[in-house]
């Protein structure tokens, strides 16, 4: 079996809805949790540092694109970011439409 691949993101969150994105991530959906497992997300954490949270999952499939489309698509994802998408700012260097900017990985110890 090949490596996961690692993927780190990063968005920031609106200060004053800090509490409001815990609470949410306290109890998140088990259709959204499964809608991840399906694709093939594992070892998926949120850190929270000030203003701006940075996302660490690793994909251990073979067609992240479709995977990650699928996730898109799901129905449940979808009203859970219907949630979680107000409490988001994006990065001022962010691409247009992108909420989460992927970062580049500089070093990793195995």
């Amino acid at each position: 079996m090949a490596a996961p691949l690692r993927i780190g993101s990063v968005v920031r969150l609106r200060p004053d809805r800090t509490e409001e994105y815990l609470a949410l991530h306290r109890a998140v959906p088990a259709p959204v949790l499964a809608a991840l497992r399906r694709a093939h997300i594992t070892n998926y954490s949120i850190f929270l540092r000030d203003d701006t949270l940075f996302a660490y999952y690793e994909y251990t499939g073979e067609d992240y694109a479709s995977d990650m489309a699928a996730i898109a698509a799901d129905p449940d994802t979808q009203r859970w970011w219907t949630l979680t998408d107000p409490c988001q700012l994006p990065l001022a260097g962010a691409a247009e439409g992108e909420r989460w900017a992927e970062a580049e990985e500089v070093f990793h110890l195995d």
